[in-house]
Order: structure tokens, then sequence, then C-alpha cells
């Protein structure tokens, strides 16, 4: 159960000042409106950092479906628990997303593009091509993940408790590289959690959810992340 609260609290988190950074810089009389693609990137990386500082040491923080099923294959953590990584994330994505609606809700309401609405919850790409934005969701997960298991096996990060910060610039770097292409996802719950709050809230003129693109984002960052620990299991140095 703590696995799952943990995992809840981390993930809302992660959305509520994710998403939360999508509508400041996206939303109509928002006073960082036209912020830019920088302070979102930024914003993301300190989204997955705060949680990270606070429950890293107890569940690993993974907040990312992907991630946690990516470290059951590899043994990190047992199958039996990975149903509480995901329902903990799904649901504190959700939430998180709810929230920040509540927030800026006279803002949804006064903004005209159905699509800003749509991308403070979830992604899209640039240009629609299911082929090359599955790629994108592939390779923007694998650099995160194999990152990840690099950065976890040097004594000097983890002793020195920069383990974190560094894992949040990893998610910064993945989406100044390969945020243009489709928002960059790289994590099931962060698209699916709000893109289903997206749905359901009542959010003025708000138009489709798109989610006839959603397997994207939810399959590509799982096979990413696989990739990654496989090939890091395969590095005959280690």
């Amino acid at each position: 159960m703590n696995i799952l609260i943990c995992e809840f609290m981390a993930t809302m988190l992660l959305i509520l000042i994710g998403d939360g950074v999508c509508g400041n810089v996206l939303l109509t009389k928002s006073a960082m409106q036209g912020g830019g693609p920088i302070i979102i990137t930024v914003g993301w990386g300190l989204a997955l950092m705060i949680p990270a500082y606070m429950f890293g040491p107890i569940t690993g923080a993974h907040v990312n479906p992907a991630v946690s099923i990516a470290l059951a294959i590899d043994g990190t953590i047992p199958f039996s628990v990975l149903p509480l990584y995901l329902i903990g994330q799904f649901a504190g994505a959700f939430v998180g997303a709810c929230i920040v609606y509540l927030l800026y809700m006279k803002h949804f309401d006064v903004t005209q593009d159905q699509n800003l609405k749509r991308s403070v919850f979830c992604t899209s790409p640039a240009i629609a091509d299911n082929k090359t934005n599955f790629l994108s969701e592939v390779v923007g997960t694998f650099v995160l993940m194999f990152a990840i298991k690099g950065l976890c096996e040097v004594p000097a990060l983890k002793d020195s408790g920069l383990l974190y910060m560094f894992i949040g610039l990893i998610l910064v770097s993945v989406g100044m590289s390969f945020g243009g292409l489709t928002a960059y996802a790289v994590n099931p719950a962060r698209d699916l959690g709000p893109r289903l709050a997206f749905t359901v809230l009542p959010i003025k003129d708000k138009g489709s959810a798109h989610w006839k693109y959603a397997w994207i984002p939810c399959f590509g960052p799982i096979i990413g992340a696989i990739i990654a620990v496989l090939v890091f299991a395969a590095i005959p140095w280690l």
C-alpha cells in the first residue's frame, strides 16, 4: 500500500507541475502566456526532480508505467508489486490533471484554440505520421531509461544526493532534443491520465481528445524503456 500511495502522490505532483507549466504558458490571459518551450521543458524537468527527491528513497518514484514495467522485466522490482505502481501512477496523473483544470478553469473558458486546451493535458504530433511518431516516443524513452540506469550506477551521484537532480535534467534534455516531434510523452500515465481527465472534465468548447492517437504515447514509451534495460544489461563491462 505504501507503494501505491507514494506513486500516486509522486505522479500527481509530476502532472500538477508539468501540466501546470503548460497551462501557464499556453492559455489565454495567463501572465506567462507565450513563455515558450524552454519554460515548458525546464518545468517538466523540475516536475520530475521534485517528487523524485521526496519519494525516490521509498519507491524509486518511477511516476512512469514504462519505467516500472521495464524495471520489473530486468528484475529491479518484483512483478508482484507492479500493479501497485501502475494504479498509483495512472490515478495520480488523472487527479493531478483535474487539479490543473480547477486552477486554470477561467483561462480555459477564455482560450479559443481547442488544440491549446488539449495540449495542456496530453500530447499530439507536430506532423501526424504514426511510424515516426511512434519511433520518437520509443527513442525518447530509450534515452530517458538508459540514462537513468546508467546514472544509478554512479556512486558519486548517489553518495552526494545529486542523482535525482540529474534524472530531472535527463527529462529536460529529452524534451529539448525530441519535444518538437510529439511533445515527448515518454510516459503512458503522463499522457493517458490527463487525456482521460480532458475527456470527462466540463471544459468549455474543448474539442476532441484525439484518442485515436493515444496508443502511441502509451506503447511507444513501454517499448523504448524495455529496449533500454535489455541493452543496458547486455553491456559487457557492467
